[in-house]
């Protein structure tokens, strides 16, 4: 009779047969899983990355010291300057515009129907940050807040300075710049919160806000009084313009289109030079005028920082 084979059992998976030990048992072990080296390396890498993105964020960037510094320095000369000097009163002839035709029966009809762009850029941001699809991307919710602002003050800033240019007086010139002041006091809270620290963006937006309307006020209140003072609505005007660029410069992103944001203050800049040549362009053609060309211009740079909130990524 032939004896019978045992069948062999197959080895799991992940058991190898060992050699056999000086004690003469063989044992059957499960081998260990291989380290994975490089997805360790990676994580490692990526930690000491954050680290030192805290520290210096990029080579040449600034320090917590020098970001702090930045910030400080300029606003406190620009103030330091501005208040040194004396009164700067309202010019009686800043509402004696170059381009004074009524057509269709509208006073002013081109300086008013510029504004018509600031609305329209303005609605759209507003619908964007509200309801937009894909939603624009924001760290923290203070910083959507922080572009309600602008797009709602840009929207504002429409319908006041349309307002003004039917009847130019300072009565009606307050609701042109109260606007103003909350685009350009929020959109620099917005890139101190990105640049230097969410933190400092999130303590700053209200006390930027209540000091841009205040520089307003102060200003009517003193024309009022008959000791009118533009300095501090003009501060609020230039600390900005010079702020910004210095902390895209000096401090690292914490989105991409950066550039957008520089396309957008040059805009400003532009709008701010066609307001001082307002009758030399009109006298050019006679066809507009400076200050019309300022509405487009300041409307553009409107859109480029709605394009930005658009298309911007964490960077």
């Amino acid at each position: 009779m032939v004896p019978r084979r045992r069948r062999a059992h197959p080895v799991p998976p992940g058991l190898l047969r060992r050699p056999r030990r000086p004690g003469g048992l063989r044992l059957d072990r499960p081998l260990p899983r291989p380290r994975r080296g490089r997805a360790a390396a990676r994580a490692l890498a990526r930690v000491v990355a954050r680290g030192r993105d805290r520290a210096v964020s990029r080579p040449g960037g600034a320090t917590r010291a020098a970001r702090a510094l930045c910030l400080a320095a300029p606003a406190l000369a620009a103030a330091a300057v501005l208040l040194g000097l004396p009164r700067i009163a309202q010019d009686s002839a800043y509402h004696a515009f170059a381009d004074g035709r009524t057509l269709l029966g509208v006073p002013n009809l081109l300086n008013v129907a510029s504004n018509a762009p600031f609305v329209v850029v303005g609605a759209l941001g507003l619908l964007a940050l509200l309801r937009g699809r894909p939603a624009p991307v924001f760290r923290e919710p203070w910083e959507r807040t922080a572009f309600l602002v602008v797009f709602a003050g840009t929207a504002l800033t429409g319908v006041g300075s349309a307002w003004y240019h039917l009847a130019p007086a300072n009565a009606a010139l307050v609701w042109d710049r109260l606007p103003i002041t909350l685009v350009l006091m929020a959109l620099l809270a917005a890139v101190v919160g990105e640049r230097v620290g969410a933190r400092a963006g999130r303590r700053l937006l209200p006390v930027l806000l209540a000091t841009g309307v205040a520089s307003v006020v102060y200003w009517y209140a003193s024309e009022a009084a008959g000791a009118g003072d533009l300095r501090p609505y003009a501060l609020v005007q230039f600390v900005p313009l010079v702020l910004i660029p210095l902390l895209l410069a000096l401090c690292p992103p914490a989105y991409t289109r950066g550039g957008d944001l520089l396309v957008a203050l040059g805009w400003y800049v532009a709008a701010k030079l066609l307001e001082q040549a307002d009758a030399a362009v009109f006298a050019a053609g006679r066809l507009v005028s400076g200050h019309t060309l300022k509405h487009l211009a300041a409307a553009a740079g409107a859109w480029w920082l709605l394009r930005m909130v658009r298309s911007r990524r964490p960077a």
